[in-house]
């Protein structure tokens, strides 16, 4: 398939072509030219008033729900929601039925996921049914495609069996992903432990929870000399905790879109969307991960995109499900909420960032190259509706809020996915 693009800024500081308008010609999934005023026959032209192109952005942190939870979503299902947020690749976790805690669950993730136009990466689980108990089957998981190792939405709680899984995967040079939370404290808490927890009759959970298990997992993970990446960081004492880490061990982290946009105050009116896990932090909290954001203290986006059927959301803030979508709103929630960072940063934390600790191929816009690109308007204002919605489940809380910043497709594996 040929594709021009007409006169789309590139968005992308390891390209000769960074801050440029080039035309850019794709052959067969290649760049064969780039330049002005390209004269080619393409079998389609893309041609968008304000576009800008970048990397293929990667999230870190979603689910799928397939095998098992094909009601919530499905592999097919995911690849469209992520295609339409502007995700080229996505990283699954596996809270499935089965758990991927084994080979086979990573090996039928990556072949019925083989001609998806999104790349979708499995996560191995790191013990057997993500329960915590006993270390799962690594070695033949990494050796059939899981790009990382996680419990996922269930962290490992003890700290001998995360001990093994560091040692175990600094030998393949893999990462253990972790979302910091001491299930034994407070273990009923339904949103973050304060005042508005106080007002609203809800058991809180503390910040607590949090900062401890991060603590404790950078020093595992020094002692193990192994790479760990904590993910759905929510306070202000946590960040502090990995800066102060950062120059004497190998810890990453990313943030959620939802944290930068909500509040703990955004649940008076006991929106289910809205309970989630870590919880909606309070505004001096939501601040210390813009400035982080902005100072380059923080490494990736990960969405933690968890769809749910109706019926887990349309019920009392009590009985609710933890979770929301993501995929489809995240950069718009990201541009709007900390509008000064500027697209080249954005495109780092989406693409350039999670390549480099996830060890996917890197992408670079310039001749040659394998065409992962992501295509985006950073200024372009429109109203979230339920139709602009592709994963399966509808359980998002930005459904009729303004945002700025628009995702107009993604280009991979030769083929071409233009929103609407």
């Amino acid at each position: 398939m040929n594709i021009l693009i007409k006169q789309a800024r590139v968005v992308d500081p390891s390209s000769p072509f960074h801050d440029q308008s080039p035309d850019i010609f794709i052959q067969n999934g290649r760049i064969t030219e780039i330049g002005k005023k390209l004269d080619v026959s393409a079998d389609q032209t893309i041609s968008i008033k304000g576009l800008c192109i970048s990397p293929g952005w990667v999230d870190v942190f979603a689910n799928f729900a397939d095998p098992g939870y094909e009601y919530k979503e499905t592999l097919e299902s995911g690849a469209r929601a992520a295609a339409s947020g502007g995700f080229t690749d996505v990283m699954i976790i596996p809270n499935t039925y089965p758990v991927l805690h084994n080979k086979s669950g990573i090996e039928y993730i990556v072949q019925k996921s083989r001609l998806l136009l999104v790349n979708i990466h499995p996560i191995g689980a790191i013990t057997k049914n993500s329960e915590g108990k006993e270390l799962a089957e690594m070695y033949d998981m990494h050796a059939s495609g899981a790009r990382a190792f996680s419990d996922g939405i269930d962290p490992v709680q003890s700290p001998g069996i995360l001990l093994k899984a560091l040692q175990y995967v600094k030998a393949v040079d893999s990462v253990i992903i972790q979302l910091p939370d001491d299930r034994s404290i407070n273990p009923q808490g339904l949103m973050n432990e304060g005042l508005v927890s106080i007002k609203l009759g809800l058991p809180g959970k503390p910040l607590m929870a949090e900062e401890l298990v991060i603590e404790r997992d950078i020093k595992l993970a020094e002692y193990a000399e192994a790479k760990i990446h904590f993910t759905g960081i929510s306070g202000r004492l946590a960040l502090e905790i990995i800066s102060r880490h950062r120059d004497n061990s190998n810890t990453t982290c990313s943030i959620t879109p939802y944290h930068l946009y909500f509040i703990d105050e955004d649940l008076v009116g006991y929106d289910p969307n809205l309970k989630v896990n870590p919880p909606l932090r309070t505004k001096n909290d939501q601040e210390a991960l813009k400035k982080a954001l902005i100072d380059g203290n923080i490494d990736c986006i990960a969405t933690h995109h968890l769809p749910h059927e109706a019926d887990s959301k349309m019920c009392e803030f009590e009985y609710a499900k933890f979770g929301m979508i993501g995929l489809e709103t995240a950069f718009a929630v990201l541009r709007t909420s900390v509008p000064q960072i500027k697209p080249e940063s954005w495109v780092k934390l989406l693409s350039i960032n999670p390549r480099k600790i996830f060890n996917l191929e890197p992408v670079s816009i310039q001749k040659e190259s394998t065409a992962c690109f992501t295509l985006f308007d950073p200024e372009e204002e429109w109203i979230v509706t339920e139709q602009h919605l592709r994963s399966k489940s509808k359980n998002n809380p930005f459904i009729g809020k303004g945002l700025k910043g628009r995702v107009k497709g993604i280009i991979n594996k030769d083929q071409v996915f233009l929103a609407d």
